[in-house]
C-alpha cells in the first residue's frame, strides 16, 4: 500500500501529512507532528517568577502570548490584579503580535497560493504584464514589521519580550514613542487594506477555479472573545455550536470540565473536542463570535465576510479572509490606542509571592492559550501549556499551524 508523505513548511513549526493510498483510493490520512519539545519538564524546579522570562522561548512566533499567559498564571496564583494602564499596554502587546502573525499568514504564507506561485519572492519573476505585483512582497514586509515595531514598543523587544511582569508592566510607553509608533501604522493601514483587498479578489479566483472553499461541514468554535469585539487579553473560553449559539463559557481552570483531550497515536500534538464534535480555534473562531469588531474598517470587512458567507461560517479557507479581518483591526484598534497618554500613572503594583496554583489565558493568533503552574516552595512543582484545539500540549509539540 503506498504511503505519501508531504512535508509542511508555510508553517510555524514542523510538521507533515501523511496518506495511505490503496488502488487509488485513499485508506487514510493524518497529520503530524514531529517534535517532541518537553517544557512541560524542562520548566519544573525553576523558580516560579521567572516564568515570563523563559516560556517565551517556547514558541518564536507566538511568544508575545506565551509572555503574558506566564505573567497572568502567576497573577492568579499571587491574588493580584495589575492597574488598568498596564492592561492597556499588554493589550497593545497582543495587538502587535496579531499584526506581525497575521501579516505574516496571510501575506507571506497563503498569498503564493492565490498567485500560483511557490513563494512571495518569486512574483518579481512573473510576465511583464504582471510586474505590479512585484511590490506585493515589499509591502507585505512592511505590514509586517509594523507589528514587530509595535511588540517592541509595548514589550521592549521584539523576540520574546520582557515587559509584562507580575504585578503590571515595567513602564509606560513615552508620548513621543507612542506618536511616532502610531503614524507608522497609520501609514501602513491603507498598504494593508490594499493588500488585503486584492487577497479577498485572489481567494474568491482561486475558490472559482479549483470549486470549492475546503471543507464547510459544521463545527464547533472556541475562543477567547468578549461578546461584541475581540478581547486577545482573554477573560473567558467561549463555544459555539453549529447552529450559531454560544453554548458555554467557563473559565481557563475549568477547561477540563467542558473540553476533551486526547493524545494522538501518530502525531506530538494532540486532539481536543466538544461533547464528541469538532473544535475549531483560530482566526475564523473570532469572526464567527464577534457581533462586530469595533472598528471602523474592519467593521466593513466583517459585515461583508458575513453577507457573503454566513455567520456562522465554516469553510477552510475562510481562515485565511478572518486572519486579514483580525490585521485591519489590530492595526486600527492600535492606533486609537496609543492616541492616549501611556505614562500617565503606575503601571505596576506591589505583590508577596506565595505558593499555590494558578492559570493564565490569553488569545494567540492561533486560539486560546492555557498556562497552568503549581508552585511549591517558590518553585515550578508542575506546568501545563495548553495551546488551542488541535488543542495542542507544548511539553509534546512544537507546532503552531
Amino acid at each position: 500500500m503506498p504511503t505519501l508523505t508531504f512535508p509542511l513548511s508555510r508553517i510555524e513549526g514542523h510538521a507533515q501529512v501523511v496518506i495511505e493510498v490503496q488502488a487509488g483510493e485513499v485508506i487514510s490520512a493524518r497529520f503530524e507532528a514531529m517534535e517532541f519539545r518537553g517544557f512541560e519538564y524542562l520548566v519544573q524546579g525553576a523558580p516560579a517568577e521567572q516564568m515570563p522570562v523563559i516560556t517565551p522561548r517556547i514558541c518564536g512566533v507566538c511568544s508575545t502570548a506565551h509572555h503574558v499567559a506566564a505573567v497572568k498564571a502567576l497573577e492568579d496564583a499571587y491574588g493580584i490584579t495589575p492597574p488598568p494602564l498596564a492592561l492597556t499596554i499588554r493589550e497593545l502587546l497582543l495587538l502587535g503580535q496579531i499584526i506581525q502573525n497575521q501579516a505574516t499568514s496571510v501575506f507571506i504564507f497563503t498569498m503564493p497560493d492565490r498567485l500560483g506561485v511557490a513563494s512571495i519572492f518569486q512574483i518579481a519573476d512573473r510576465s511583464e504584464s504582471e510586474q505590479d505585483r512585484a511590490v506585493i512582497a515589499t509591502r507585505a514586509l512592511q505590514v509586517r514589521k509594523a507589528g514587530t515595531d509595535l511588540i517592541t514598543t509595548a514589550g521592549g523587544q521584539f523576540i520574546h519580550p520582557v515587559k509584562a511582569v507580575v504585578g503590571g508592566v515595567t513602564s509606560g510607553v513615552r508620548a513621543e514613542a507612542a506618536e511616532a509608533m502610531r503614524a507608522e501604522l497609520a501609514e501602513v493601514l491603507p498598504v494593508a487594506c490594499e493588500l488585503f483587498d486584492y487577497y479577498w479578489e485572489m481567494s474568491l479566483a482561486m475558490g472559482k477555479r479549483i470549486g470549492t472553499w475546503g471543507d464547510d461541514a459544521p463545527a464547533c468554535y472556541l475562543a477567547a472573545v468578549a461578546d461584541c469585539r475581540p478581547n486577545y487579553y482573554g477573560d473567558v473560553i467561549r463555544v459555539m455550536c453549529p447552529d450559531g449559539a454560544v453554548h458555554d463559557i467557563f473559565p481557563a481552570r475549568e477547561f477540563r470540565s467542558y473540553l476533551t483531550l486526547q493524545e494522538s497515536e501518530t502525531s506530538y500534538a494532540g486532539q481536543t473536542n466538544y461533547g464528541g464534535e469538532v473544535l475549531r480555534a483560530n482566526s475564523l473562531a473570532r469572526i464567527n463570535m464577534a457581533r462586530r469588531m469595533g472598528t471602523s474598517r474592519a467593521d466593513e470587512y466583517m459585515a461583508h465576510f458575513h453577507d457573503a458567507f454566513g455567520q456562522p461560517a465554516h469553510a477552510i479557507m475562510l481562515f485565511d479572509l478572518a486572519r486579514g479581518i483580525e490585521l485591519v483591526y489590530a492595526l486600527e484598534r492600535a492606533m486609537e490606542i496609543l492616541a492616549q497618554p501611556l505614562d500617565h500613572e503606575d503601571t505596576d503594583i506591589p505583590y508577596t509571592p506565595c505558593d499555590g496554583e494558578g492559570y493564565g489565558l490569553v488569545e494567540a493568533p492561533r486560539g486560546p492559550l492555557i498556562h497552568h503552574y503549581r508552585i511549591e516552595d517558590g518553585l515550578i512543582a508542575q506546568a501545563e501549556f495548553i495551546s488551542r484545539p488541535s488543542i495542542t500540549r507544548w511539553r509534546s509539540s512544537g507546532h503552531c499551524a
